[in-house]
């Protein structure tokens, strides 16, 4: 008996309303919506920044970057009407000169702005130097702890409080580390001195050559804030690093020790390579983090001004280490905060944050770059 026939093709697709493909179709453009949504904020405020802070940054002659504004000091912007009447802007070591040659009574209607003359070159440097510190600092430590807690520990209530701690201590917001580092890298510190401070918290004799363990702290320096830093950004390093070296096949370790190498070795040579990449992606994340934060370099490095360059003046190039540095977040909030508002305060502000995004996304972009080549040589 032949088989019956198969029904027509059209009978087989329902038509009419269905909430179903309503429903699903809503749940899509809503979705698509807070999407489409965010990214259209974000391009409002990235051309907000750029349509203010490009005319400071950029001019149309070559070689089209307003040098001068990158490598000169910050300095305070003097505005006057020459005897012409013509409205001059000139930074404090200009003016001076311009005052030397045609006397005070060449200067009419003068109004100063602090920190809006010049240009930026000595907090970028501080940005740098503290950023680049703290990723160094956080990811030797954070590394280290996420290699104990990935290969060495072997869970227990202990390693569960720990991991909880690590988790807790991402919550924490940036001006508790600011407070932090302030009491304990500022104030508490052990250095080794002859002549202890007055606010010393303890002085322990060390019998050679009459030196002392202080614990009077490191004062505001680029090393305490740098250590601040990384306090903040360890949660992210630890947590990202041990999901990495976890993300590692088992097999390459247990072929390494079968092959006779210690645990640590099998770490050193098949793991950690491996691992890497996505070391690299923590690093990237805390770069965002860190280079943005202004209230713990506010209690513990940073300053609003300083007359000579972090490297300039040093005998020997630790000093680099204790002494205060310009940031641009700092920088940035100094002229938006505590300088009264006006145009030429806000030249210097928009300027300032175009500066300090683009050196963000050069970071992060070195970090991706350098993460994606070592991504393409190591294959499992």
């Amino acid at each position: 008996m032949p088989p019956d026939p198969l029904p027509p093709a059209a009978s087989l697709v329902r038509t009419g309303f269905s909430w179903r493909r309503t429903l699903e179709s809503l749940t899509r453009g809503v979705f698509a919506g807070a999407t489409y949504l965010v990214i259209l904020v974000a391009l409002a405020l990235f051309a907000r920044i750029f349509a203010a802070g490009a005319p400071v940054l950029f001019k149309a002659e070559a070689p089209f970057v307003d040098v001068g504004f990158l490598v000169s000091k910050t300095e305070t912007l003097h505005v006057f009407d020459d005897p012409e009447g013509v409205r001059q802007q000139l930074p404090a070591s200009r003016f001076h000169d311009y005052v030397a040659r045609h006397g005070k009574d060449g200067v009419y209607n003068e109004q100063t702005y602090s920190y809006s003359g010049g240009g930026i070159l000595g907090p970028i440097a501080g940005t740098v130097l503290l950023t680049g510190t703290a990723i160094v600092l956080a990811l030797l430590f954070g590394v280290c702890a996420a290699i104990y807690l990935s290969e060495y520990s072997h869970g227990g209530r202990l390693i569960r409080l720990v991991r909880l701690a690590i988790l807790n201590l991402a919550g924490v917001p940036s001006i508790v580390f600011g407070l932090f580092g302030f009491a304990v890298f500022v104030l508490a510190m052990p250095v080794v001195t002859s002549v202890p401070s007055e606010r010393s918290l303890l002085a322990v004799p060390l019998w050679v050559g009459g030196l002392h363990l202080s614990f009077q702290g490191w004062s505001s320096c680029l090393l305490s804030g740098a250590c601040t830093l990384a306090c903040m950004i360890l949660p992210v390093v630890v947590t990202a690093s041990e999901e990495s070296l976890r993300a590692v096949p088992r097999g390459l370790r247990e072929a390494a020790l079968a092959l006779g190498a210690t645990q640590w070795q099998a770490i050193r040579k098949s793991v950690l390579p491996f691992a890497l990449p996505g070391i690299l992606t923590s690093s990237v994340m805390a770069i965002t983090r860190v280079a943005g934060e202004t209230a713990p370099i506010m209690f513990t490095a940073a300053v609003a001004a300083r007359d000579d360059l972090p490297w300039e003046g040093l005998r020997n190039p630790l000093e680099l280490f204790s002494g205060q540095v310009q940031a641009l977040p700092y920088h940035i909030y100094t002229l938006a905060a505590r300088i009264p508002s006006s145009e030429y305060t806000e030249r210097a502000q928009f300027g300032s944050v175009l500066v300090f995004l683009l050196l963000v996304m050069a970071m992060a972009t070195l970090s991706m770059v350098l993460r994606n080549r070592i991504r393409s040589k190591l294959k499992w």
